[in-house]
């Protein structure tokens, strides 16, 4: 007899009155990002640097002095404007494949003008699921706000 344990998974649907093609530009351009990524502290704008090419590397970096690595994984599925798929993890264990997880960004055109933006993270171990329970919710709705008014959340709000 086996035993299985599953990781857990996160899932986030949302809708933005947008196109795909600005949704998938605030995931990949580091100007667009840096108006709604924000860390736990109002001075911690993040990024996520890559040459977004299947099998390059990305890091999601501070816009500190240091530009210190808070995440980093591999471009795994890269199909603009409609699929992203990252791995990811923690830069202490980027070596070691079994100890990431994995985010599937997916952005469909619906028909009435809005766009559906599904963001899957899955083989989360308990601390990343804690961590990214709270933190895809705050980034993603100041995703939506940015896109949708011209203007992210204040600082202070997204976390």
């Amino acid at each position: 007899m086996t035993t299985e344990t599953t990781k857990p998974s996160f899932v986030y649907v949302s809708y933005i009155q947008t196109t795909p093609e600005k949704v998938w530009q605030a995931f990949v351009d580091t100007d667009v990002m840096a108006k709604y990524w924000f860390g736990p502290t109002s001075d911690c704008v993040r990024v996520n640097v890559s040459d977004w090419k299947v099998g390059s590397t990305w890091e999601h970096q501070r816009l500190d002095d240091a530009r210190t690595v808070d995440i980093c994984g591999k471009v795994v599925e890269f199909n603009p404007p409609s699929r992203m798929v990252l791995s990811w993890a923690r830069p202490s264990e980027a070596a070691d494949e079994s100890k990431h997880s994995r985010v599937e960004i997916d952005i469909e055109q619906r028909i009435d003008g809005l766009v559906r933006l599904t963001v899957s993270h899955t083989d989360l171990d308990t601390k990343m699921h804690e961590g990214i329970s709270g933190g895809w919710p705050a980034v993603l709705s100041n995703l939506k706000t940015l896109l949708e008014t011209g203007h992210a959340l204040p600082n202070s709000l997204s976390h």
